[in-house]
Parts: C-alpha cells; structure tokens; sequence
C-alpha cells in the first residue's frame, strides 16, 4: 500500500505542503531581505535533505539513494520534515491547518504500513 500510486502522490503532495509551510513561516519572520533567504533557503534544506538520504531500493522512491541511510533514519528525517511543517503552520498562526495536516500526515503514514516495516527492516 505504500508504493501505491495514490498514496505516493498523496504522499508527494503533503511533501509540498511540508515545504511550502516552513516557507511561509519563514516569510512572516521578517520585514527585510531576510524573509526571502528564510522563506527560500529552509524548504530548499528540507528538500534536499529529502531527496539526498535514501534507503537504497526504497519501493516508493526511485530506488537511488545519493547517501546511503538506514531506513530508520530515513523515517525519522520524513517525520521530522513533516513535524516541521506541522508546528510551522502552528507557529505561523494557522492552527486548524496544522491539525489537519498533521492528521493528513497521520493518514498516510497508517496507509504506508508495510513502507515503515520495510523501513524498519533495512
């Protein structure tokens, strides 16, 4: 269920979310030049982050993996990147959105069962 097409768009979309919130947290923290390095420079992190620590083979990624990582840490880097885009809504001011993102996140994480036992495994 985790490598289901539906469920890695799904998945692929609160990723964008993810990003896009802590780009918007960052916009609000400033009034000068330095919202735009915020609100550019932390989702720019968070995806490469992202996109450079894989578990090789991952079923639901293309099964590069630029740097090598257990999928342990790999769950723990996704739920961290998640848990940033939660509490950045939160911060932010956007309350009900956190919540249901984090219960959209929640979802996806319930339907990827066997993703997280494979995770755990490698």
């Amino acid at each position: 269920m985790g490598a289901h097409p539906i469920n890695l768009t799904f998945r692929f979309l609160l990723e964008l979310c993810a990003l896009f919130a802590l780009g918007l947290w960052g916009w609000k923290q400033s009034d000068h030049w330095l919202r735009f390095v915020l609100a550019i420079g932390l989702p720019l992190v968070l995806a490469i982050i992202w996109g450079v620590f894989a578990v090789p083979n991952d079923p639901s990624r293309a099964g590069h993996a630029p740097i090598v990582t257990p999928g342990v840490i790999r769950l723990l880097i996704e739920i961290g990147i998640f848990t940033i885009g939660v509490w950045s809504l939160y911060s932010g001011g956007f309350v009900s959105i956190s919540i249901v993102f984090g219960a959209a996140v929640a979802l996806h994480y319930l339907l990827s069962y066997d993703r997280i036992l494979w995770l755990l495994r490698h």
